[in-house]
C-alpha cells in the first residue's frame, strides 16, 4: 500500500448531505414556527373596558349562568408534619 493510495481512498467520503439535509430541515422549521407564531393574523385584540360587555371574568360567568363562589380561606395554623421532626439545620441563621 502507498502513501497515494489512502489519500484517495479518504476524497471519497460524502458525508456532508445528511449535514445539508438537517440545516434545511431546521431553517424551514424555524421559519414556519415564526410565521404561524408572529403572523399578522395572531394580534391580540384589546378592548377598553367601555367596548368590551363585561369588565370582570365573574360578569362574564354570570351572564351565561355560571355561579361564581369564593374559595375556602387557608388555615391560619398548618397541620402537624407527619414523621420524624427534621433535625438541626446545617447552616443555622445568623443573628
Amino acid at each position: 500500500m502507498t502513501k497515494g493510495n489512502a489519500i484517495n481512498r479518504s476524497s471519497d467520503r460524502h458525508g456532508g448531505t445528511p449535514l445539508v439535509v438537517a440545516a434545511i430541515v431546521a431553517a424551514f422549521s424555524i421559519l414556519g414556527m415564526l410565521i404561524v407564531d408572529h403572523g399578522p393574523w395572531n394580534k391580540p385584540k384589546v378592548q377598553t373596558a367601555a367596548v368590551a360587555n363585561y369588565t370582570t371574568t365573574g360578569e362574564a360567568a354570570r351572564a351565561v349562568g355560571a355561579t361564581v363562589t369564593q374559595t375556602d380561606p387557608e388555615s391560619a395554623l398548618e397541620p402537624v408534619r407527619p414523621g420524624p421532626k427534621p433535625a438541626q439545620p446545617a447552616n443555622p441563621a445568623r443573628p
